[in-house]
């Protein structure tokens, strides 16, 4: 069984910089892509970042674009989300995912796509 462990999460002041790890466990990490997405309180979730499995592939939202860099470490089975000049607006519910099978950008952006998830670490920036 996969399971993935979020951590890292916090409260930090505007400008400042957090990294979140996503430990995963129950299978083979260096073979699937990993995703990070956000659930704001009273919005819907969106997608983060994510990276290949062989982490020559990044992708990001717009939003957090030169401010976040998603990492991954297959010996340690775990991906990584640096985040630096943070936002309010970045606060939020961040979670890890893992997806089995990406085809095309589409499948590393949309969240039905993937098919493991973490319970979530929640970051707090504030003004």
């Amino acid at each position: 069984q996969v399971q993935l462990v979020e951590s890292g999460g916090g409260l930090v002041q505007a400008g400042g910089s957090l990294r979140l790890s996503c430990a995963a466990s129950g299978r083979t990490f260096s073979s699937y892509a990993m995703g990070w997405f956000r659930q704001a309180e009273g919005k819907e979730r969106e997608f983060v970042s994510a990276i290949s499995w062989t982490g020559d592939r990044t992708y990001y939202a717009d939003s957090v674009e030169d401010r976040f860099t998603i990492s991954r470490d297959n010996a340690k089975r775990t991906v990584y989300l640096q985040m630096n000049a943070l936002k309010p607006e970045d606060t939020a519910v961040y979670y890890c995912a893992e997806n089995l099978y990406p085809r095309r950008y589409s499948d590393y952006v949309n969240g039905g796509e993937y098919d493991y998830w973490g319970q979530g670490t929640q970051v707090t920036v504030s003004s």
